[in-house]
Formats: C-alpha cells, structure tokens, sequence
C-alpha cells in the first residue's frame, strides 16, 4: 500500500484536517478583498538579492554535517541538466568531463572544471520560448560503445505552436570532446501534440531504467484536460524502447483509445525523475500551481490526477480541484506552500554518510515569491516515511535547476538562472 505523507509548510497535518478543508468554499463570506481593489493582490515583487559571489561558502548544517559550496563555472546561460561522461584520461572527482545544457538550445562541456567556449554542434532547431527549450539529457546504458546522447527539447511547428520531443545523437568520434564536440546522426525519436507556446514551455525529463528502458515525462498546459486524455502524450509519462517506441508490457498497450507509450497518466509538470537506486522504483518531482509539489512513486498504469486532483490551489487562490478520489494516486511527500521543486536526488556516496538515503529536491522559489530558491533534504525511515527535512544554501537565493551526485560522490547544482552557474558541495 502507497504511504502518503502530509506537509503543510514542512509540519505534518493529518488527513482529516485537510478532508475537512477541501468540504470548505474557496472563500469566506465577508472576508475582505485582498491587495489592491476588485480583491486582486500586487504581483510578488521578491526579496532583494546580490549577485552570485565567487565563493567558497561554508556551512554547518543538520546532522552534524559541513560542507563546503564552491563555484566551477559561470558563464551558464539558464542551464538546464548536467552529466558526467566516462573519460578515463581525468577522474570526474578530480574535474572530469561534464554536459551541460542550456535552455536557449546549446550543449555545452565543462572540462577540468573550465566552461569551453564552442558549443556542442548537431543539435536540432530548438524552440527556446518562455520556458520551453533544450531541457534533459542522459546518456545510453552503453554509452561507453555506443556515444548514443538522448535529449529533451521543445521544438516549434512553424504556426504558433509548440511541442516537446526526445531526440538522440552519437558523439563524432573524430571530434574530440575537449574541443567542443559534435553530435552526428542526430533523430527525433518521438514528439507529443503541439500547444500554444503562449501557455510557456512543458517541462520533459528522461530516465534510464535498469532494463534499459527510457522513461520519457511531458508536461500539460494549464486549464486543459489533456493529462487525462489516454490518446495524447501530453501531461505522461511513456516508458519506451531506446528506439522510441513504445516499451513490451506497457500497461495500455492494445487497449483501445489508448497510446502504447503511455505508462502513467494525470501528471501536470514533472521537474523531476529518478530511478530509486535501492528498490529501483521510479520516482517523480511534479510542480503543482500554486502549492501542491508532489513527490510520487511511479506506478504501471496508474493516474496522478491531474487536473482533477491537487493538494495546490490556483494561482489566484481557489483550490485546485478535489484533494483525494478513488482511483487516483496520493503522493508520497508534498508541498504547501510550493517549493517550486525541481531535480530530484537519492544521495549514496560515501562523501556524505549521513545524508545516505536521503532525497535531495531543488528548489527554484518558495511561497510564490521570487529569490527564494534553495536545496531540500528529506530524511525517511526504513519504511520509506519521512520523518524530517531541511533547507540549504536559503542565503544565495538561487534558483536551483539540477543536482546530480558524481562518481566520486560529491553533488553539484545548476542554477537556474540568466547568468548561471554550476556549484560543487563537498566536505570541508
């Protein structure tokens, strides 16, 4: 049986509490109307922050923990996803070898902790509108024989509208990484069905399963239904081949109305996706609006909810829907006020003992207001509840996009941000 656990501002409420909360109206008779007149409050202004210092920052944190935050590079222009290549001549703990995209449409190689300057070429026209634009990369299971790139990217139909889409790419082994790189043989494995790109750009995370199949999240647009719809793409996530094709066994495969990809549906925007590396369970981070983040277990056939199902309210205070229905899958953790969670980490290095187990989330604001960012750890129990959380790095204000554990067990950060960055935590 799923647990499902209940956070309100990082304090447990019970169930109860919040059936009793969704039995109330969206408003309060005779409560006065808020902010400036017609009831409609002032935009969030933010919290006045100073550019990103060049570090190092030390920190003394929970469990007995200090570490210390440096920067590896700036220059970033929103980056968005990080990898670690296998390059035998560096050790990835001494520098290593990292990708790096950004939002606008570049691949980018951090070498020896250096930004290059050329860009990785072969990529596809990238349709880089508000949101949207060249997101997640991961590399093939036998990366090390194949140089097979997968990434994820919204492109544009030429008529106003916008689409997520995976494509993959081989390494031009006569190009060596070091000089910028090339991508050859460059495929559009699969595309959803395009949207108005004035709704802002869906986010789309991929994810390598230990049988070698790719899971492949989409996002849904706001006030649609299409994250319901069993014959779009939109609001899933698909569990495929490494061709792109739908994966054997698929839960909807030959049912009627129903696309062959599909695995779960009901989902809104997934920042997010892990394969759990004990019970190697699929693991989610789903953006809600205005609250309701949610950290799911990904289950063959199941429905999330969305937009029917939100622990969230809207954007201009309503709740968003009902809080529970049958049928539909409770979340394992979730946020109110938002946390606006992005990447989504289970920390197994050595560097950090007493953060093994744990989740690490990014943050990219708090409570809808702006230069909040920051990192969450969420501590569970042996039987997978969580018993406590922290936050980190509140001081820098940065909007963190990614956070990913190297080999050598050290974390790094992309900041999300027009000048961003990439950060390294480590023991002091």
């Amino acid at each position: 049986m799923k647990r499902q656990i209940w956070l309100v501002s990082g304090l447990a409420v019970c169930a109860l509490g919040l059936t009793v909360a969704a039995q109330q109206p969206a408003g309060r008779a005779g409560a006065p109307p808020a902010g400036r007149a017609g009831g409609t409050p002032p935009p969030p202004a933010g919290i006045p922050r100073e550019p990103l210092g060049n570090g190092p920052w030390n920190y003394a944190v929970a469990e007995g923990v200090k570490f210390r935050l440096s920067v590896v590079t700036k220059g970033l222009q929103n980056p968005w996803d990080l990898e670690f290549l296998p390059d035998p001549s560096t050790p990835l703990g001494a520098g290593g070898t990292m990708l790096v995209t950004e939002r606008p449409g570049r691949l980018r190689i951090v070498r020896n902790g250096v930004l290059e300057p050329t860009a990785v070429t072969g990529l596809p026209a990238i349709g880089a509108q508000r949101l949207g634009g060249l997101q997640d990369i991961a590399l093939h299971p036998k990366f090390a024989e194949n140089r097979l790139l997968y990434f994820t990217y919204s492109k544009t139909d030429g008529k106003g509208m916008i689409m997520s889409a995976l494509g993959r790419g081989r390494f031009d082994p006569s190009t060596p990484l070091g000089a910028g790189g090339a991508l050859t043989n460059v495929q559009e494995l699969i595309a959803a069905e395009p949207w108005w790109n004035g709704a802002g750009g869906a986010a789309s995370r991929i994810v390598f399963d230990r049988d070698g199949m790719l899971f492949w999240a989409t996002g849904s647009t706001p006030d649609t239904r299409e994250s319901q719809e069993p014959n779009s793409l939109r609001g899933k996530i698909m569990r495929l081949t490494d061709e792109g094709k739908a994966a054997p066994n698929n839960p909807f495969a030959g049912k009627a109305g129903y696309r062959p990809e599909i695995y779960s549906m009901g989902h809104r925007n997934q920042l997010g996706l892990t394969i759990h590396p004990v019970t190697g369970a699929l693991w989610s981070a789903e953006h809600g609006p205005n609250g309701g983040d949610e950290l799911n277990i990904i289950l063959p056939g199941r429905n999330y909810g969305w937009p029917d199902v939100s622990l969230g309210r809207d954007y201009e205070g309503p709740w968003q829907g009902k809080f529970e229905k049958d049928g539909i899958e409770r979340p394992i953790v979730f946020w109110m006020p938002s946390i606006a969670v992005s990447d989504l980490l289970f920390y197994t290095g050595d560097k950090f003992p007493q953060w093994k187990g744990n989740a690490l989330v990014g943050s990219m604001r708090y409570g809808e207001i702006p230069n909040t960012g920051h990192l969450q750890r969420i501590v569970f129990n042996a039987n997978g509840d969580e018993i406590r959380r922290e936050m980190m790095l509140t001081d820098l204000r940065q909007r963190i996009r990614a956070v990913k554990q190297a080999p050598d067990g050290t974390i790094y950060l992309l900041t999300e941000e027009a000048q961003g960055a990439l950060l390294k935590i480590e023991p002091q």
